[in-house]
């Protein structure tokens, strides 16, 4: 018996050219338009203080366009070139992608949540870079580099793992902070499995946080309009909705995985006109309700909301 010849992987191709490339910022051409009001945002002035200050971070991507070398078509970095036209810089550095179509890759592009920042600029002050620097760069208020910097002040480690990449305000940390870590924790499950991270939520959490589960006991908590009994009764109404939020969590996902077993197996027996015929002759009723569930456009959702 002869050994096969072992088969060659398929090449993989890449999404981008391997180095960048200078080229004239005349010769980058915009696939979309800018508002009038864009430059006038704080996103512009954001991004014109910090060309200024430390140049340009993110090169602008940009794809060739088909039949001309001395032209690109530009996909992400709008603002980007026009904030380099404004301050009379002729040449910038691109990504060259290989894919030619033009759409924007901003809305492939995950943001940079409030811990991420953070860590950005923790990282920026331990290199020696200036708050004032960072500030000028970000076009923010020294302050609130001061805040950005000492926002995981007094969080536990494992609130942070579960809020690493959410979206929270500010004053979010600044809440938790007044929790003890057992807490902390609790409040960041509740807020991941509401997928809630306002303030307005977090504020809420607080007022049903028993005194004994803050770090300052012997401190009463004062909420506007809230009475110390309607306070009490949230602390038991939010202590039974955790409860149950914990007691469905484990069940949910393998409920979740045998209905789309169901979905899918009832799709494959509508598949054949056989039984399609027999259920509409012997069990109409049926048919009606596995269709109903065939049809549906979306699975439920993978997080309690």
């Amino acid at each position: 018996m002869s050994r096969g010849k072992r088969k060659t992987p398929d090449a993989v191709t890449l999404g981008f050219e391997s180095d960048c490339v200078t080229v004239p910022v005349e010769a980058v051409l915009p696939v979309r338009a800018l508002s009038a009001s864009v430059k006038s945002s704080r996103k512009y002035r954001q991004i014109t203080a910090s060309i200024k200050e430390v140049g340009l971070v993110e090169p602008p991507v940009v794809t060739r366009s088909p039949g001309e070398d001395d032209t690109y078509m530009l996909l992400d970095g709008h603002i980007r070139i026009e904030v380099l036209k404004d301050l009379g810089i002729e040449r910038v550095e691109c990504l060259i992608s290989t894919d030619d179509e033009a759409f924007t890759y901003n809305k492939r592009i995950s943001r940079l949540a409030p811990i991420q920042e953070h860590k950005m600029i923790r990282k920026a002050i331990e290199r020696g870079v200036s708050e004032e620097k960072i500030a000028l760069a970000l076009d923010l208020n020294p302050r609130s580099i001061v805040r950005k910097a000492k926002l995981l002040d007094g969080i536990c480690e494992e609130a942070v793992g579960i809020l690493k990449d959410k979206h929270c305000a500010t004053a979010v940390f600044e809440i938790l902070r007044k929790m003890k870590a057992m807490r902390q924790i609790e409040a960041a499950e509740l807020m991941m499995n509401a997928n809630n991270y306002s303030p307005a939520y977090i504020s809420a959490i607080l007022a049903g946080t028993p005194q004994a589960q803050l770090v300052d006991t012997k401190k009463p908590k004062k909420m506007r309009g809230i009475t110390p009994e309607a306070m009490a009764r949230m602390e038991r109404e939010l202590a039974r909705l955790q409860e149950g939020i914990t007691s469905i969590q484990d069940p949910y996902g393998q409920d979740h995985l045998q209905l789309t077993v169901i979905k899918g197996y009832l799709g494959k027996l509508l598949g054949n006109a056989r039984i399609v015929r027999y259920l509409m002759q012997h069990r109409p009723e049926f048919l009606t309700e596995f269709q109903a569930i065939t049809e549906m456009t979306s699975a439920p959702p993978t997080e309690l909301e």
